[in-house]
């Protein structure tokens, strides 16, 4: 994380200088700023600073290197519950089409959208409940 940093402030800095030869090249050639390339790499630079700042405060907030940031650290280190996931469970999949189905609607046509929201209200239902029902039920 620390390096992933560091290269983004290095990376403010070329934009930043780049942004400064260009102004001041465009002036010399043409005689005025050209404020469109000029603005655009600038807030490259802005962004990239963002980013880099943003990513001094994650690592501060996690107080250092995580163990997948370290070479020497084990697979053991840092596996941590994450959650209950059903591996067999075919209802995210359908949540999934019914959503990229309700996009398409919302791109193509707004009547498929329809039919993807009674698909998406029985995919959420299927896969709330699917411990409820079955060879896996509680």
């Amino acid at each position: 994380m620390r390096v992933n940093s560091v290269l983004f402030w290095i990376l403010t800095v070329f934009f930043v200088v780049v942004a400064a030869i260009y102004g001041f090249w465009t002036v010399i050639d043409t005689g005025h700023l050209e404020w469109v390339g000029t603005i655009a790499i600038a807030l490259s630079g802005i962004l990239s600073g963002f980013i880099a700042f943003y990513l001094d405060r994650v690592f501060a907030a996690q107080g250092g290197d995580l163990p997948e940031d370290r070479l020497d650290a084990n697979i053991d280190d840092g596996d941590a519950e994450l959650g209950f996931f059903s591996p067999w469970s075919w209802w995210p999949i359908m949540l999934g089409g019914a959503l990229a189905l309700f996009m398409l609607g919302l791109a193509v046509g707004f009547w498929i959208s329809f039919i993807a929201v009674g698909i998406l209200a029985i995919s959420i239902v299927g896969w709330v409940y699917e411990y409820y029902r079955g060879l896996f039920a509680r």
